[in-house]
């Protein structure tokens, strides 16, 4: 089989020929159709200083089964979070990791829905929301951010703001239901907002808080860093509070499970509608990789390894 590695800090990225891996207990060996791509994972091909795999989410049929795993059989489609190498034909999963794709969803829409939205809606809950207040969502063309949007609106938000890197966005964001968008670089990012969920950091974080009315909450959930002063969260009575999906995913697993089936259900509502940036194959992995390391997606990026041609936006 085809995978994807790389061998030193930086890359570059490579295709190589591979044994097609083999499941072990409790685990699920899938066919990838789509593969998504992820800063975090882009990262790690930047700034780590060995090798590791290129995992993620995968989404496809499962073609074998290991022991002690009952949940799934063969030609069942599923999507979950690979831990190993997901930039493959084939790919291992851990069962528990997986979900069922329902039969009005592509390969392509479970890995732009899936785990983007958990960690969407996660952040959303973080922040508990009241009917009607406003929000103000950080990389709102993203991945993550441009179902964030849309959930807000979903949960009942009165007024969404969408800020990006580049005021070329804002159209596409607009199109998801954001009321107003902001660019990082404006100096007013408009009437004060009741939370917002942050995936950038870094020096987004100062301003960020100051878009906050008195008493909001600031929902942090980006692996950029950042600093906050205490007299800036004391003179507003502001809150921060950091959000991770990992933590649910291994202590929360009925919550998990829970967010899931209400993404499931909005995806079939059409409240919710994944957007996927651009078409990848896995010989154009690196090209995937500087489109989400440039912030120049709108929408998920996906790879897909040719096994269908699922639909694209």
């Amino acid at each position: 089989m085809r995978r994807v590695r790389y061998e030193s800090t930086g890359g570059p990225l490579f295709l190589e020929e591979t044994p097609v891996p083999e499941p072990g207990p409790g685990e699920l060996l899938v066919r990838c159709e789509a593969v998504g791509v992820t800063l975090p994972v882009v990262r790690k091909v930047t700034e780590t200083a060995e090798p590791v795999p290129l995992g993620g989410e995968v989404a496809g049929e499962v073609v074998a089964v290991g022991a002690g795993a009952g949940r799934f059989r063969t030609g069942d489609r599923v999507t979950g979070l690979c831990f190993g190498h997901g930039y493959a034909d084939y790919a291992v999963l851990r069962e528990d990791m997986a979900s069922a794709i329902p039969d009005t969803a592509t390969a392509v829409d479970a890995v732009a829905l899936v785990r983007g939205g958990l960690v969407a809606l996660g952040a959303l809950e973080a922040a508990r929301p009241r009917h009607g207040e406003a929000a103000l969502i950080t990389a709102a063309a993203s991945g993550v951010g441009h179902l964030a949007v849309q959930l807000a609106r979903v949960r009942g938000a009165g007024r969404v703001v969408g800020a990006v890197s580049d005021p070329a966005k804002a159209d596409f964001v607009r199109s998801l239901g954001a009321d107003e968008v902001v660019t990082y670089r404006d100096e007013d990012w408009g009437d004060p907002v009741d939370y917002v969920l942050d995936a950038v950091g870094g020096d987004l974080l100062s301003p960020a808080l100051a878009a906050l009315t008195p008493g909001g909450r600031l929902v942090a959930y980006s692996s950029g860093g950042g600093t906050i002063q205490a007299y800036d969260l004391l003179v507003g009575a502001k809150s921060v509070v950091g959000f991770q999906m990992a933590r649910i995913a291994r202590g929360e697993p009925e919550l998990y499970e829970r967010w899931r089936r209400e993404l499931w259900e909005l995806f079939e509502e059409g409240a919710v509608k994944p957007a996927v940036h651009g078409e990848f194959t896995l010989e154009e992995a690196l090209e995937a990789h500087v489109a989400v390391e440039t912030r120049a997606n709108r929408g998920k990026v996906v790879l897909h390894t040719g096994v269908t041609r699922a639909r694209f936006l």
